[in-house]
């Protein structure tokens, strides 16, 4: 007998000028293209994701985190089908553990936030993640 996984569901609107809700409600993101393409909110979202999946990891390990993060991320035509699409995406995160782990533990941890971030995942392009441990 085989078993379903879990499954999680997300739901965005925009609204007729472009302001995007969520279905949770809160406050909407405004259509700013001067500032914000859609390319830089995937990248806040696997800023946002590899962070929430680590503090997800660090809680159940009995460690509060502190942390930060910036992407950078390329596009162009990928050399397989020529289509303009993320090619290179890296990550840059500072963070910090209270109480800090052993080395093994804070290894153990920042693996399994790369991992479980679903955005990351979902990329054809997988990030590179360089974490700064103080």
């Amino acid at each position: 007998m085989s078993t379903r996984a879990r499954s999680f569901d997300y739901a965005v609107e925009l609204d007729d000028t472009w302001e995007a809700r969520s279905e949770r409600g809160g406050t909407g993101v405004p259509s700013d293209e001067e500032h914000w393409a859609p390319e830089h909110l995937v990248l806040a979202g696997l800023a946002r994701c590899s962070l929430t999946s680590l503090r997800y990891h660090c809680r159940r390990a009995g460690v509060e985190l502190t942390s930060q993060a910036s992407v950078h991320g390329t596009v162009t035509r990928r050399d397989e089908d020529g289509r303009f699409a993320f090619v290179e995406i890296a990550v840059e995160a500072d963070v910090a553990f209270d109480p800090k782990p052993d080395e093994a533990t804070v290894a153990d941890l920042l693996m399994k936030g790369e991992r479980d971030c679903f955005v990351g995942a979902s990329l054809t392009a997988p990030p590179t993640y360089d974490w700064r441990v103080a």
